[in-house]
């Protein structure tokens, strides 16, 4: 029963990768190619129209919602992130302390 569990587990983990490592993926092709866009524009009209800011803005909009479906709206400002840069922060003084 142990090792089914394991198993698991590690699926559901070997999951959670895989779609993190997807998001990244598409962050990626995001920025490659808006930037890629971008220089079409300047080259084409010199900023006279700035048209690659809507696939930015409609592509961008997609990978938010990609984010929070892959990190969870909560992973971003939850209780217990607020903790963990409270510690940072507090680790960060102490350190500084020491050097005074």
């Amino acid at each position: 029963m142990k090792n089914l569990e394991t198993e698991s587990k590690y699926l559901r983990a070997k999951e959670k990768v895989d779609a993190q490592r997807k998001f990244y993926t598409s962050l990626i092709s995001y920025v490659v190619f808006i930037l890629f866009l971008g220089a079409i524009n300047y080259w084409t009209n010199k900023w006279q129209y700035a048209w690659f800011l809507w696939a930015a803005f409609g592509w961008g909009i997609g990978l938010v919602f990609k984010a929070i479906k892959v990190f969870g709206y909560g992973t971003f400002f939850s209780t217990s992130w607020e903790e963990r840069k409270i510690k940072e922060y507090m680790n960060e003084d102490k350190k500084n302390d020491l050097w005074r």
